[in-house]
């Protein structure tokens, strides 16, 4: 061979080696491999350092909040509740064992209602609340090391996502706690009554867990409810949620439902009382826990029809005169049916597992008639959503849009932006992995993504009133944490974010910051260690 073609020949298989490098999904492998060897030296989930995944539900772990337009001194420091026995003995209707700390900075989950409620006070005419279901300080921490290329930070704010690097508004950063009241409760959700109380096994002990979202518990099984001392329960999605939009500390699966079986009435209703536009988006189910708590009343959170119903403002079980219903409820569920569901009790019925034919058709021609969008064959998402909102508006209607893939949500983008989820952690014992889910072109070009239906929402809302209050949910961050997959973790947030830059973009070509809060958070942990962030960034 000759020198030239010997060159030639290096030169190519050096220009493969470099592309394959530089094409290489660096977190998909760690993903991968971590399950495949159930070990891996940058971290792990759960308490035992040398398994990859022991644990894939909640953690009782401090959860980050940001606010954009309001500051936090009225929550935190000397106001924080965990300061006063007076203040924990009204959240709890007790002070829990270990819980009272006269220097906590971290504030309480219910504060975030509070917060929306002074922002109202002090004159603000849109407020957007974004749950990032399932982000604790560690998942923005992973999400940061991917952005940035970077272990930038080690506590505090962080840097590197949208959310973190904003200063186009006054904003804030702190932590709250998530304990529910109690958990466990039995009800009856066709007579929507409690049969028995939830345990109250309750509370936040700063000397177990420790008083910041980054801190090493001094007991690795206290964040999980394992301590035998003090086994503190974890909060569920309902429960914190409803925190969050009521106000209250209630039971696990309760959905502004207060621990007696009382119903609350969220902020978002009570805006809407004095002439706010109301909004619920998400990229998982409809009537899931957030979005329902969002607006709804139920004793349990899986009666999803109902829940559906109360968004919609048709009658359901827990409101036989139904309530107004919501402007826009942008979210996924499309194409997920059952034939039975004994957790939705008498009045399921079969189809759709979210919302009946019936009550889409009902939704569709009733006074307050919705535009109804939904998942169309061969067709755009973004193209379908845009033209839905412009008929809406157009004809005064209310927005009703349903998408999603098998599973019920949007596609779960991954760290590196495309939609090729790898492998997740068992959940069982006998499982040794839950299978990756494989999407086609068409499950990813007939749906919109969570920033194009945040920017549907923002233009529906602001056509039917000066004063709208919006949620935004990225609820595929949980589902990527249950799974215990930080590349659909990381994708998941960086979709969250993409729609926290699109509301920003939104308020800044619509009047500015003035009149806007914006109160971005989570509604509970998982329980990933980072042991070596540094191990996250490729090409070291």
């Amino acid at each position: 061979m000759s020198q030239r073609k010997t060159s030639a020949a290096f030169i190519l298989f050096v220009w493969l080696i470099y592309s394959a490098a530089v094409h290489a999904d660096h977190i998909r492998d760690l993903q991968t491999n971590a399950v495949k060897e159930k070990k891996a030296e940058w971290g792990y989930w759960g308490s035992d350092p040398a398994v990859y995944s022991t644990w894939i539900s909640h953690s009782n772990r401090l959860i980050p909040v940001y606010t954009f337009g309001i500051s936090l001194d009225s929550v935190r420091g000397e106001s924080s509740p965990y300061r006063s026995a007076e203040k924990l003995t009204q959240l709890y209707g007790q002070i829990p064992t270990g819980t009272l700390n006269p220097e906590a900075e971290y504030f309480d989950q219910t504060d975030v209602y509070r917060l929306q409620q002074l922002a109202v006070k002090q004159g603000k005419k849109r407020i957007v609340l974004f749950v990032f279901d399932g982000m604790d300080w560690q998942t923005t921490q992973v999400a940061s090391i991917v952005r940035s290329g970077k272990v930038a930070y080690r506590k505090g704010r962080g840097t590197g996502l949208a959310f973190q690097d904003y200063r186009g508004a006054q904003t804030d950063f702190g932590y709250f706690v998530t304990a529910p009241h109690s958990s466990d409760a039995k009800t009856d959700v066709d007579a929507q009554k409690i049969l028995e109380p939830g345990k109250s096994l309750v509370g936040y002990d700063f000397r177990l867990a420790g008083p910041f979202p980054w801190s090493q518990p001094l007991d690795p099984l206290y964040p999980i409810g394992k301590n035998k001392e003090q086994p503190h329960i974890y909060t569920d999605s309902a429960s914190s949620a409803s925190a969050m939009t009521s106000g209250i500390k209630t039971y696990n699966n309760a959905i502004n439902v207060d621990p007696a079986g009382h119903q609350v009435v969220p902020i978002a209703r009570q805006l809407q009382q004095t002439g706010f536009a109301v909004g619920v988006v998400s990229s998982v189910p409809i009537s899931h826990a957030t979005p329902a708590s969002a607006y709804a009343n139920n004793v349990y959170r899986n009666d999803y029809q109902d829940l559906t119903r109360d968004m919609l403002g048709l009658p359901s079980v827990s409101h036989p005169k139904p309530l107004p219903g919501v402007d826009v409820l942008l979210a996924a569920g499309f194409g997920e049916t059952k034939a039975t569901d004994a957790d939705q009790g008498k009045n399921f019925v079969p189809g759709n597992r979210y919302v009946t034919e019936k009550d889409l058709e009902q939704a569709a021609n009733g006074p307050g008639a919705f535009e109804v969008v939904t998942r169309t064959k061969g067709k755009s998402g973004s193209d379908t959503l845009g033209e839905a909102v412009q008929t809406a508006v157009h004809n005064r209607k209310r927005l009703f849009g349903l998408f999603g893939v098998s599973g019920g949500h949007l596609p779960f983008a991954t760290a590196d932006g495309k939609y090729d989820p790898t492998i997740g952690a068992p959940t069982s014992d006998t499982a040794t992995e839950t299978k990756a889910e494989k999407y086609s072109a068409a499950d990813v070009a007939e749906n919109p993504t969570l920033a194009d239906l945040t920017g549907a929402a923002l233009t529906m809302l602001s056509s039917r009133s000066d004063r709208f209050w919006l949620m935004v949910e990225a609820g595929d961050v949980d589902w990527a944490n249950h799974k215990n997959s930080i590349d659909n973790s990381a994708g998941a947030v960086f979709s969250g974010d993409a729609a926290f830059k699109t509301t920003c973009d939104w308020i800044e070509a619509n009047g500015g910051w003035s009149e806007t809060a914006v109160i971005l958070t989570a509604d509970h942990g998982h329980y990933l260690v980072l042991k070596k962030p540094e191990l996250l960034v490729p090409n070291r």
